[in-house]
């Protein structure tokens, strides 16, 4: 049904635009101050899409507040906000006073004005690695304040500001069953590896990425009623052995092979309005 809905008011939306009018996608997305109205539904994929339907995370809760409030990216769908509550409630149980949410998507998701190629389809979360000192910062305060690093400069060992708490809010995201992966620094992933005694099953969704050391992001999977176009799994296993050479490549860069370009690689900011999913259109021309 939703697909019909949408696939209609497409069509209706391309009658109204003139056949010239094929604006950048993130300068329409990123123009949006509301979410365009209709049953939740994230559209596309992660770095190529939007939603409609999409909730504003609160701008602080009694374990939580939002950062960066003047970019306005504190929305997602509504499982999104459902599960950043719920995981800063589960930061509480470990022993931070909550959690700060960095970017989670633009009120109708989309390509942004700057930043990130992924977060389109309110799914997707960055998660400060600080441990909030107060959840009482002004707006103001939230604009000034940054995170904290967890690797030590050279990318190779933890620092100080690590401590358990991480540890036990990435697996408890891990462990929900809505989440499809997490994204961290490969040397977070190797402490986790290195300290887990029990189940390992939830490593095998915390994937090593490099710039991630300040926070960690957080990607759900599409929800019931979406129109997504899904990422593949993680590959079997812990995957603990490829973030120890992720580790070892950074000791030695020599033993890495460059990587040649990728020519057909656009940036999703480049995307214009029409090389987005059809329905997106709607999406955009809703009110």
């Amino acid at each position: 049904m939703i697909r019909k809905l949408l696939s209609a008011a497409a069509i209706m939306a391309s009658l109204v635009l003139p056949a010239s009018a094929d604006p950048l996608a993130k300068d329409v997305f990123g123009g949006f101050r509301s979410a365009a109205q209709g049953r939740p539904a994230s559209i596309g994929f992660y770095s190529k899409g939007c939603g409609q339907g999409f909730v504003q995370l609160p701008e602080s809760g009694p374990s939580w507040q939002a950062m960066r409030l003047s970019r306005n990216r504190n929305w997602g769908h509504p499982e999104l906000v459902s599960f950043l509550v719920g995981l800063s409630q589960a930061a509480q149980q470990a022993g931070w006073r909550g959690l700060y949410i960095g970017d989670m998507s633009q009120p109708r998701g989309g390509p942004m004005t700057s930043g990130h190629a992924s977060h389109q389809l309110g799914l997707d979360a960055d998660v400060w690695m600080l441990p909030p000192p107060s959840l009482k910062l002004s707006p103001a305060q939230r604009e000034g304040i940054s995170s904290v690093s967890i690797t030590d400069r050279r990318g190779v060992g933890l620092t100080n500001v690590w401590n358990g708490g991480h540890m036990a809010i990435m697996r408890a995201a891990a462990r929900d069953p809505r989440v499809e992966r997490i994204l961290v620094d490969p040397v977070a992933k190797v402490a986790m590896c290195q300290m887990e005694r029990g189940d390992r099953r939830w490593l095998r969704k915390v994937r090593p990425i490099n710039a991630h050391n300040y926070h960690f992001h957080v990607r759900l999977a599409c929800p019931r009623g979406s129109l997504c176009d899904r990422q593949p799994a993680p590959p079997p296993g812990d995957g603990c052995a490829e973030a120890a050479e992720w580790i070892k490549n950074r000791l030695d860069p020599s033993r890495v092979a460059p990587t040649p370009p990728d020519p057909d690689y656009r940036h999703p900011r480049t995307f214009r309005l029409s090389e987005l999913p059809t329905q997106c259109r709607s999406v955009a021309a809703a009110p």
